[in-house]
């Protein structure tokens, strides 16, 4: 009895609906069918004889046509229609005389019968369209509009298929999906916390979650042994174009693990993504230490889709009258292949003034040109002989027609400015072959990191991730120095010169955690106060475990070929962190500040 009534139901729907196809969905087998469809009016063409018009939904285009001759009424009817009216349209499928190759259904188009306007619309402030005319601000200001744009569209539902995907793959791991609190405790290690205040806990606050952390570790305590999370994260800090202060991670975290454990199970789910959402079979996922990645490509995240590893100078070019190189504490270089014919005295100066800005900081650069005719030109050549200058070709692996570029100066500084000339070079030189994708797993991270500023270690990652095994005994009776020395058991996942993941080996015992409180500048007090319930969980049978997170906004834009993670956010914030189109964050009513027992007089007005 169910059963028919369902298809009862069906059936009646089919002559009381708004729509028989989607505006994607009609090909040449439709020819002759009657149909109706609804949607948004792209745009209209007024031809005299004959008025089209192009009606739009999340599924395509289709082309409208109405005839004078046929109907004068509704002719006159649809040249009324403006952009963005919402209509219905019932018509007979034709072939059309003028086909549209880059339209999934431009070989057809519906001779219009029945015209029904479902609402109108006032002139959109920006063409919606693949390519509109409207700034970021604008069209974050009116996002609904934005969104009816094919390329938003397409990220949005991109988005959605990773999600699924994701769920699948860990769901076939044996993971199971575990959600966990977004009102929790501040604490004061990384990042700003966003804090919400308590009305029944007068001056006290929550924290919004950075991260699900120490919940997905009392978890594997509590012997769920896989959890994963798709979840929100918040942080308060200084925005860019991959940060926003709400994000989304794909959370986990496992019980009884080593690193190869977790490696080869978030490899797979890599591999399972980039296989089901863009047919593609990634290669091999090669492992580098945090120094060789340093010393090689002055980055913990290199792009490994070219070339120009770094190669260090200073035993064959100091001690040859040239002072800038005698007073570095590092000289470095790297060759860029069959360009000294190509890179005129005008580049080079355009590459060294893009090095000298702000932002990067270079004082200068030196170059040397081995010439197609085996000569060599050089910015240093009055303090280098000819053979010396081929010794470096030699150092460098270079040939005929290629170019060395060098820097010098303090290491660290160096490395990183060395870093963005060879990515900048890989952009001009159009070395990034787009749908190319090289994956790097990053290993061997330092523990702590010291700051001088505030005279105090920091965690690399966090405060709970653990040593390697060979490094317990030191960190537990080493000195000032040794702990500088400190190696972790973490990981990151790079793709494409993008971190798109991070992870550890966690601390599962009392005491080598309280030791990690203890060097990070934590007072027992202060570390029982802001993590007591995690100490305490560790003395009920702490199982060994360890995680990752990837960045789900930053993995959906990097598998497309984007920088910017908004595009991947349906109701993202500018980089002022505001949200233009419900115009957030914004005062509040004086009784809620007093019901929060917050200073009223603090809030601007």
């Amino acid at each position: 009895m169910y059963r028919t009534f369902v298809l009862t139901l069906k059936n009646t729907n089919r002559f009381n609906m708004y729509r028989s196809h989607n505006c994607g969905e009609l090909r040449v087998s439709d020819i002759g069918n009657k149909v109706t469809i609804a949607g948004w009016i792209q745009k209209g063409r007024d031809l005299g004889g004959l008025t089209f018009a192009d009606v739009r939904d999340r599924y395509g285009v289709t082309q409208l046509v109405f005839n004078m001759d046929e109907n004068a009424e509704l002719c006159t009817q649809a040249r009324k229609l403006g952009r963005e009216f919402v209509i219905q349209a019932t018509g007979i499928v034709r072939e059309r005389s003028s086909k549209n190759a880059n339209r999934a259904t431009g070989d057809i188009e519906i001779e219009v019968t029945e015209l029904n306007i479902l609402n109108e619309s006032k002139v959109p402030p920006f063409t919606i369209e693949d390519e509109t005319d409207g700034g970021d601000d604008l069209r974050m200001k009116y996002r609904y509009l934005d969104i009816r744009r094919a390329p938003v569209q397409n990220n949005i539902i991109f988005r959605s298929k990773l999600a699924i995907e994701t769920r699948k793959y860990l769901d076939s791991q044996g993971f199971i999906e575990v959600e966990t609190p977004f009102l929790i405790k501040s604490t004061p290690e990384g990042a700003r916390d966003f804090v919400v205040p308590s009305r029944l806990n007068q001056g006290q606050f929550y924290a919004l979650p950075q991260s699900p952390q120490t919940f997905k570790q009392i978890l594997m305590v509590a012997g769920i042994d896989k959890y994963f999370q798709i979840v929100k994260c918040f942080r308060d800090e200084d925005l860019r174009a991959d940060r926003q202060p709400e994000f989304t991670q794909i959370d986990c975290e496992m019980s009884f693990v080593h690193i190869e454990d977790i490696l080869n199970t978030f490899e797979g789910l890599a591999r399972h993504l980039f296989l089901h959402t863009l047919g593609l079979e990634l290669g091999d996922f090669p492992r580098m230490s945090y120094d060789d990645a340093m010393r090689i490509y002055g980055s913990d995240k290199p792009d490994l889709r070219f070339g120009m590893q770094f190669v260090e100078m200073n035993e064959f070019v100091k001690g040859k009258g040239f002072s800038i190189f005698d007073a570095a504490e590092l000289v470095v270089g790297i060759c860029a292949k069959g360009i000294a014919e190509k890179y005129s005295n005008k580049d080079m100066k355009d590459l060294t003034e893009w090095l000298q800005r702000p932002q990067i900081g270079a004082k200068g650069l030196v170059y040397i040109k081995y010439q197609e005719d085996g000569s060599i030109k050089s910015t240093v050549g009055k303090f280098y002989t000819d053979e010396e200058l081929k010794l470096w070709a030699e150092k460098f692996g270079a040939e005929k027609g290629d170019v060395i570029f060098v820097l010098s100066g303090e290491a660290e500084k160096t490395r990183k400015q060395l870093n963005e000339l060879r990515l900048e070079l890989g952009k001009r030189l159009e070395l990034i072959k787009p749908g190319d994708f090289k994956p790097l797993w990053v290993l061997d991270f330092p523990l702590l990191e010291w700051d001088e500023e505030s005279n105090r270690f920091h965690a690399m990652h966090h405060p709970f991730t653990s040593p390697k095994k060979a490094d317990i005994p030191r960190m537990l009776n080493g000195d000032h120095e040794t702990m500088k020395s400190l190696k972790a058991d973490a990981y990151d996942l790079v793709i494409n010169g993008a971190e798109i993941g991070g992870g550890s080996i966690r601390i599962h015992d009392r005491a080598l955690q309280s030791k990690n409180f203890d060097l990070l500048g934590f007072s027992k007090e202060e570390a029982e106060a802001q993590f007591g319930f995690l100490l305490g969980a560790f003395e009920y049978g702490a199982p060994p475990h360890g995680g990752l997170a990837f960045g789900f906004d930053r993995l959906c834009a990097v598998m497309n070929g984007q920088s910017s993670i908004r595009d991947f956010i349906a109701f993202p914030k500018n980089n002022q962190g505001r949200d233009m189109m419900i115009d957030a964050p914004s005062s509040i009513h004086d009784s809620q500040l007093k019901e929060l027992c917050l200073d009223i007089k603090t809030q601007k007005m």
